[in-house]
């Protein structure tokens, strides 16, 4: 639930629902309480007078759901909406948004235990699954996975790992990429998350990022490569695919985590924070 100082301030926000969904239902979905929250913090900042927008600050007059999909459980999935965010001048800014809610990407890096320490002889893990939205049924990315209401980030990534990968691992082995790329300063004041978003001018997701090592017998490569996974419980059908990490900017060349994914991790290792 949104906090008590936003819920109140939501009360005086119009909200037209389509039928089969209530104001209260709506309440209890976790995106669309983060992406108020995120909303009204920076509607606030307006209020200083070096904010680029101080001399005819823009409000959130009204906010219209225009579809709605639920999962299992009938708990809410997706919600698709459009709100009018406008000025005195009566100046918009574009408002439509598809709420999905925050994602994990995993970077999973295997080293065969046969070559030095200091050897830069690196390979990651693609997945290989149906993307319908994309219109592909071979759609090469990193493994990935939602966060649902009760999980933590850290946790949501072990989770896909198993799922996925059929590895265990504990949660502190992972490193999240995304935490040690962000700024000290960046986003503090409007609150958005050290994540990476994907298509910030529709939708509300972002992508934690996150990376785990392991060194693996050298055959072991070729044994991971091309097994079938994931949960058919969830429809899930995938392929993995191993390839070497300097081919990861061409193999994942149409995957915006593996492409951020990469170019955090070698950031960060030229700064020797991984």
């Amino acid at each position: 639930m949104a906090s008590s100082s936003t819920a109140a301030w939501l009360e005086n926000i119009p909200i037209a629902l389509p039928e089969g969904i209530t104001r209260e239902q709506l309440g209890t979905f976790r995106p669309f309480n983060d992406w108020v929250t995120t909303l009204k913090r920076s509607l606030g900042l307006q209020t200083s007078t070096s904010h680029p927008f101080h001399g005819d600050p823009y409000a959130l007059r009204s906010i219209t759901i225009q579809a709605f999909d639920r999962f299992g459980g009938g708990r809410l999935g997706f919600v698709k909406l459009t709100a009018s965010v406008s000025n005195d001048a009566g100046e918009t800014l574009p408002a439509a948004a598809l709420l999905r809610g925050p994602s994990v990407g995993m970077l999973v890096i295997l080293i065969p235990d046969d070559v030095p320490r200091d050897s830069d002889e690196r390979y990651v893990v693609l997945t290989v699954q149906p993307r319908i939205p994309a219109g592909s049924l071979s759609f090469a990315e990193l493994p990935a996975g939602m966060v649902d209401d009760a999980g933590s980030f850290k946790g949501a990534a072990a989770k896909e790992m198993e799922e996925e990968l059929d590895i265990t691992i504990h949660e502190d082995e992972l490193v999240c990429l995304s935490e040690l790329a962000a700024p000290a300063d960046q986003d503090v004041d409007e609150g958005l998350a050290a994540a990476m978003y994907p298509s910030a001018g529709g939708c509300d997701e972002h992508i934690t990022l996150y990376s785990y090592e392991r060194r693996i017998p050298r055959a072991q490569l070729q044994e991971w490569s091309g097994r079938l996974t994931g949960l058919r419980s969830h429809g899930e059908k995938i392929t993995l695919k191993v390839v070497p990490m300097k081919e990861l900017w061409r193999q994942g060349g149409r995957d915006a985590k593996a492409l951020s994914a990469l170019a955090l991790w070698e950031g960060l290792r030229r700064e020797n924070k991984v």
